[in-house]
């Protein structure tokens, strides 16, 4: 048996277009987590984490990044959704302030990384 959030009863079923849009911008939130993961495994698979305390932190990071976004896009859809199903005016979009900081993170690691290749 399928449990349905209350909240799903609310109101009034949004046009089926937007209801889609917000699926697809779900997906899209996974797309990007599951990127961030694979970057994660992929250096650890191929780069020398156990000398490189850099490169464990960029993993870190990007695993963290990842797993954080993966578990926060579903609470994003339903808050979207719930906000279309009762006529209110969309969440504020924080994740994707949470993302660009965390992509800024990234960078800043990569940064030292290649400063330390090259010197």
């Amino acid at each position: 048996m399928i449990r349905h959030a209350k909240w799903n009863q609310e109101g009034q079923e949004p046009d089926y277009r937007f209801t889609l849009a917000n699926e697809r911008t779900f997906l899209a939130w996974l797309r990007t987590s599951l990127a961030l993961i694979a970057g994660a495994l992929a250096i650890v698979q191929f780069g020398s984490v156990e000398s490189d305390a850099w490169l464990r932190v960029l993993a870190l990071l990007l695993a963290i990044s990842g797993t954080l976004l993966a578990s926060l896009a579903r609470k994003r859809w339903a808050q979207v959704q719930r906000a279309m199903r009762n006529q209110q005016p969309l969440p504020t979009p924080w994740i994707t302030s949470l993302t660009g900081w965390s992509a800024a993170a990234v960078g800043v690691v990569i940064v030292v990384i290649v400063a330390q290749v090259r010197s």
